[in-house]
C-alpha cells in the first residue's frame, strides 16, 4: 500500500497548494473551505494506506516476482450481518429532518446517529483473529 499512500499524498498536496493559491487570490471562503476539505480527505486516505503498509508489510501485488497463488487465502474479516448501518442511516435521516423541523428532533437524530456510529466502531472490538 506504499504506492497508494504516495498517490493520495500527491492528491492531498495538490489540493493543499490549490487551497492556498485559491484562498490568496480570490479571498472567497466557500471555495477555499471546499479545497481544504478535499486536502483533508486525501490526507486521511494517504495516512490510512501508510499505516496499513507499516502494519502488514508488502503485499503480493507490490512485488514483481509474485505469483497469482501468493495472494490466495482469506483476505480479511467481513462481518456477516450488522444492525448498525441501519441505525446510522436512521440517525442521519432524523438529523437531516431535524434541520427542517426543529432543534429537538435534530438532537434526537444526533443521539441516534452517534449510537449507530459507535455501534459500528466497537461491534467487533473483542473479536479474536
Amino acid at each position: 500500500m506504499k504506492v497508494e499512500a504516495f498517490l493520495f499524498a500527491g492528491v492531498a498536496a495538490f489540493f493543499a497548494v490549490s487551497a492556498g493559491l485559491y484562498g490568496w487570490w480570490s479571498g472567497e471562503p466557500a471555495g477555499t473551505a471546499a479545497l481544504v476539505i478535499a486536502f483533508l480527505m486525501g490526507g486521511v486516505v494517504s495516512f490510512f494506506c501508510a499505516v496499513q503498509y507499516r502494519r502488514k508489510g508488502r503485499r503480493p501485488q507490490d512485488r514483481r516476482d509474485a505469483e497469482v497463488a501468493d495472494a490466495s487465502g482469506p483476505l480479511e474479516f467481513f462481518p456477516p450481518n450488522s444492525p448498525w448501518p441501519l441505525v446510522t442511516a436512521l440517525g442521519a435521516a432524523i438529523t437531516a429532518t431535524g434541520v427542517v423541523y426543529g432543534l429537538w428532533l435534530f438532537v434526537i437524530g444526533v443521539g441516534v446517529l452517534a449510537r449507530g456510529v459507535l455501534g459500528m466502531v466497537f461491534q467487533y472490538v473483542h473479536r479474536r483473529e
